[in-house]
């Protein structure tokens, strides 16, 4: 099967080395290959032959109004060369609760991507990820004032990256579902946990506060309003605790 991912970062290079793998014709792409999705630049070149198309792009700025005409001008411009192409499946890699936090710019901007691939032209699956254990570090660096991280107590269900990369090769290898699939860690845990467990294993000094009114993608989050998988999604094996105690964890940080 040729496979095509548009996004060769944290998940598109693992999930290409995934799936070349198992013995499909697999390409990462990126801005380095002569793609720019927001124009279109590109795409009709790379998605010659290709069977499934995978959008792991993400926007270089986040503020409200240029990460939505990102995802925007990328998901048009993918899915009208896709068809053009005569692709099979069209797969994005989006955020569990994406359409509970409307405050977030960046949510609201995945919520966007997801309307234009459900109404679009090409038969699809959207994967919903809970956050990456290997993004702590980023929200805590995010969320520091001097030498204080202030981080709300809000809970997540994070999950390691190569547990997303399992269950999204096995979606991205078979048929396309017309439909959102969740996948999540193990355990549920405020985001202040999370980030005094990986200080406490890298070492790190700064001090850590738990403030109700941090915010998560912009947003406010609480024990009432978590962005939590529902009853139906794929659970990984992996728990935080088992990261942690990795080399990967110690990369990250």
């Amino acid at each position: 099967m040729k496979i095509v991912i548009i996004g060769n970062g944290l998940i598109g290079s693992q999930l290409a080395t995934r799936l070349a793998d198992a013995g499909h014709d697999v390409s990462a792409l990126g801005r380095g290959d002569g793609i720019d999705t927001t124009t279109g630049e590109g795409l009709d070149r790379v998605l010659v032959g290709a069977e499934v198309v995978v959008d792991l792009t993400n926007s270089p700025s986040w503020a409200d109004d240029d990460v939505l005409a990102f995802f925007r001008d990328s998901s048009t411009h993918l899915l009208a060369a896709g068809r053009a192409a005569g692709v099979g499946h069209h797969v994005i890699l989006s955020i569990v609760g994406a359409d509970l936090l409307p405050d977030a710019g960046y949510l609201r901007a995945k919520v966007a991507q997801e309307q234009l691939v459900q109404s679009g032209p090409l038969p699809f699956t959207i994967v919903r990820s809970t956050q990456f254990f290997e993004f702590v570090p980023g929200i805590a660096d995010a969320a520091t004032v001097g030498d204080t991280v202030h981080a709300t107590p809000g809970r997540l269900q994070p999950i390691a990256s190569s547990d997303v990369v399992t269950h999204l090769a096995e979606v991205v290898a078979g048929p396309a579902q017309n439909a959102t699939v969740e996948i999540a860690g193990p355990e549920p845990l405020g985001i202040d946990e999370l980030v005094r467990r990986l200080f406490a294993t890298t070492g790190d000094g700064r001090a850590v506060l738990t403030d109700p009114h941090a915010t998560y993608f912009g947003a406010e989050i609480d024990d009432q309003l978590i962005p939590a998988p529902g009853a139906d999604a794929w659970i990984a094996p992996a728990a935080y605790g088992t990261w942690l105690g990795s080399t990967g964890s110690r990369r990250a940080s």
